[in-house]
Order: structure tokens, then C-alpha cells, then sequence
């Protein structure tokens, strides 16, 4: 393959690789080893969708009913570009027999359209609005995979990890935010194997650019310019959007403006040097220095002093999912939290915020007990090692490869005194690099 995105190159026979792809999924699902033929791409996706517990013979299940399921996304961002994606690909979609769907950041499908006969075929595997198709309950998926990986990607046949899904191709795009560059979900084309074909991947790439252009100019100038948000969660260094400038904050800033943001009251110099560094010997000139320099780099009129605190509201992700987890939603908090707060920091303010909210969110999903929100967060590299939310997926998700995983962690409690186990959800660098 040239291209590694693309699932069927010109002048390849479908019918003979559909056979090649069927003999590579079942030796994986049978010995857990991907030949050869298999695309790097679906190989990985495989992978990760066997660590979720997902089996070949399963479904979607539909999360989002009638009227939740329409508040949800007249709120949604990709609202606005509803219009621009059927003006683009409807009647693509309805003239060659083929859906154009819409799913959210988690995988969810919020719009599913196009030819009236392959819209109820595609609804006996759940392929509806509600449904949730992301890897970690229904495995490799175009819409799925393009917002896990945050690439545009083809899916042919067999590619896909459900049997019941094997007769589709189809090719889906992710959309960003323009301000913060986040995924927003993902824009997808689902039909027969005529789909099998580069310009299929091209074209809803287009129409990804095209939807995130167009979200950029509907952004009101004066919305850009008042905006303060701070990205977190997941970096080791954190973005902070303010007046329409996207900031890389350094390490240590990203502790500053974190601790600042958690404190809108502001902070005294003794309580920040002490919530920011362990060693108390540093002195006060370096913490004026640090805070000098970020002054600096926000611009005028946004950082004071006596006490140290930012002169406007800053919108963070760490507050989104605090706020989501506080009313019970802890579908939407599962959805916000991109990794864990900070991971390399050493802060003892920040790991306190970063356990607070790890435990916070886990417990809430061990409570719940969602078998496909368990696995998305046992499938994360903070969640892998997670023994109490592998022992709650077993419950609700009691497959073969869980049992497996569950079993090799509970030998590994049970290994020597001395090797040490960290937290579950700190677990997302090499001991050398203390979180």
C-alpha cells in the first residue's frame, strides 16, 4: 500500500482481498497474531478493541434515546454544520446508496442519513442515531477509529473487528475545534465495497476541512477576544486560548495557571511556592521570576498580584469534567477527561487536583457500571493497569480476553513485596519520571 490510510488501492481484486481479510480475522480472534496482509492501521485497532473486551459477535448498543438524544445534539457543535454536510455528501450518499453519518468525540452516531433501503439495513446492526460505535464498545469502525486515532481512515470488509459489520466499507474523517484544535467527532460515509476506493477517503476529508472552515468563520470576533480556556488534561504542557492567541504554556507555567484558574480568589506567594514546588528551600525570587516571565507571555492586564490571581474567568477542561462528575453525568465527565491532569507534573497542588479528579471519575465509573464506559477507560494508558476497574468490567463484560487481563493483574498484585505498584490512573510514565 502507498498510502496506509486507504483500505483498497486501484486494480486490487475486493473479492480476493475480502477472502485474505476474513482468514486475518479469524486467526486473530482465534490466536490473537495479525498477519502480514493486515494494514498497521487495523492491526493496532484490533488490538486495542480485543484490551476493550470486545467481541467479533457483538453490537452497538443505542446511549442516546428520542428526546435526549435531540437536545444532545442541538447543543452539539457539529450542529452547525449539518446543513454543509448534506449540501456536500447528500446527494453522493442517497444517489450512490450509501449514509452519511455524524458521530460525536466518543464515537457516538448523532446523525445517520442518505438512501432510505440502506439506512434500514444499516439499522439491523444498530448502525442508528444513539448508537454508540466507538472501539472501545464496537471495534475497528471508520467514525470509531478516526476520532481514536485522530486520522482520516477507510475501513473495507473484514477490516472491520464485529462480524455483523464486515459487509460495509466505509470512510470517515475527524473534525476539529478551529480555536483549540480538540476533536470534535468525526464526518463518515458507510455504503457497499464500491466505496473501496481512495477517493472516498479524499472526499470526506475534504468535507471535514470544509466543516471545520466554516465552524471558524461562524466564530463571532468578539466571543475569540473574550475567551479564556485552558487545556490540561492528557499534556504534559498546557494550551491556553486567550484573545483568539493559542498559547504553549511551559511546564511550570501550566502549574501556575492551573493552581491560578483553580483559585479565582488568588493566592498568596507563600501558598503557591508551596503548592507548586516540593523542595522547600526554593526562595521567593524564584517563584517572581516564573510569574514575571508568564506575565509576560499572557500580555498585559491578565495577571496580578497581592495575591497572585488572573484578572478573568478561566474556562478549563479540569473544570468541565469537576463540574459534569458533581451533577451526576458521568457519561459527559467521561467524555471530557483526555488523560490524566498534568501527568509529568510534580506539583504537589497539581497531584492532588490530578488524584482528586482520576478518583473521582473512576469510582463514578465503577459505580455505574457501563460495561462500554469501564472498557474506554480500562483501554486508556492510565486505565490498563486499573485493577478495581478490570475486576468492575469483569462483572458486566465477563469475555475471555477481560477474564485474561484480570488475571495477569491480580498475579501481578500478588507478585514479591518490593516491586511496587502506583496508582492506576498515575501510571503514565516510566518511574523515572516521577507524576
Amino acid at each position: 500500500m502507498t498510502d496506509p490510510w486507504v483500505a483498497l488501492e486501484p486494480g486490487t481484486d475486493p473479492v480476493e482481498r475480502m477472502r485474505i481479510l476474513r482468514r486475518a480475522h479469524d486467526a486473530f480472534t482465534e490466536a490473537g497474531t495479525v498477519p502480514r496482509p493486515v494494514r498497521s492501521v487495523v492491526a493496532d485497532s484490533w488490538r486495542r478493541s480485543a484490551r476493550a473486551g470486545v467481541v467479533p459477535d457483538g453490537t452497538a448498543s443505542v446511549e442516546l434515546m428520542d428526546g435526549e438524544l435531540g437536545s444532545y445534539r442541538a447543543e452539539h457543535p457539529l450542529a452547525r454544520v449539518m446543513p454543509l454536510f448534506r449540501e456536500l455528501m447528500g446527494t453522493f450518499a442517497a444517489d450512490g446508496e450509501h449514509l452519511l453519518a455524524v458521530c460525536d468525540a466518543q464515537g457516538r452516531l448523532l446523525w445517520v442519513e442518505g438512501h432510505p433501503a440502506t439506512r434500514r439495513q444499516a439499522g439491523r446492526m444498530n448502525f442508528v442515531p444513539g448508537a454508540r460505535w466507538s472501539e472501545t464498545a464496537v471495534g475497528t469502525n471508520a467514525p470509531g477509529t478516526a476520532v481514536a486515532v485522530d486520522r482520516p481512515v477507510q475501513v473495507f470488509a473484514a477490516e472491520h473487528f464485529i462480524r455483523r459489520v464486515q459487509p460495509w466499507t466505509c470512510a470517515a474523517a475527524p473534525v476539529h475545534d478551529p480555536r483549540t484544535g480538540l476533536v470534535l467527532g468525526a464526518v463518515d460515509i458507510t455504503g457497499g465495497d464500491r466505496l473501496a476506493h481512495p477517493h472516498s477517503l479524499g472526499f470526506v476529508q475534504a468535507v471535514a476541512r470544509a466543516a471545520e472552515s466554516h465552524l471558524a468563520l461562524l466564530a463571532p470576533p468578539t466571543a475569540m477576544a473574550d475567551t479564556v480556556e485552558l487545556t490540561a488534561l492528557g499534556r504534559e504542557e498546557a494550551h491556553l486560548l486567550a484573545g483568539g492567541r493559542k498559547i504553549r504554556l511551559s511546564r511550570r507555567h501550566s502549574e501556575i495557571l492551573v493552581l491560578l484558574a483553580r483559585h479565582p480568589e488568588g493566592l498568596t506567594g507563600d501558598e503557591l511556592s508551596c503548592a507548586l514546588y516540593e523542595d522547600e528551600s526554593v526562595t521567593p525570587v524564584t517563584l517572581r521570576a516564573e510569574l514575571a516571565r508568564l506575565r509576560r507571555i499572557l500580555g498585559p492586564g491578565l495577571l496580578e498580584s497581592r495575591p497572585y490571581r488572573l484578572t478573568v474567568l478561566v474556562e478549563s477542561d479540569l473544570a468541565v469534567v469537576e463540574r459534569r462528575l458533581g451533577t451526576g453525568a458521568v457519561t459527559a465527565a467521561a467524555a471530557a477527561y483526555a488523560g490524566p491532569l498534568l501527568p509529568g507534573s510534580g506539583a504537589p497542588g497539581v497531584v492532588r487536583l490530578r488524584r482528586r479528579l482520576a478518583d473521582g471519575l473512576r469510582t463514578a465509573l465503577i459505580a455505574r457500571r457501563d460495561p462500554d464506559l469501564l472498557a474506554g477507560w480500562a483501554g486508556t494508558p492510565w486505565g490498563e493497569d486499573d485493577l478495581d476497574v478490570w475486576r468492575a468490567l469483569a462483572a458486566v463484560r465477563p469475555t475471555a480476553a477481560v477474564r485474561a487481563r484480570l488475571e495477569a493483574l491480580e498475579a501481578e498484585l500478588s507478585a514479591p513485596p518490593g516491586w511496587g505498584r502506583a496508582a492506576p490512573h498515575e501510571r503514565v510514565r516510566p518511574p523515572s519520571h516521577p507524576a
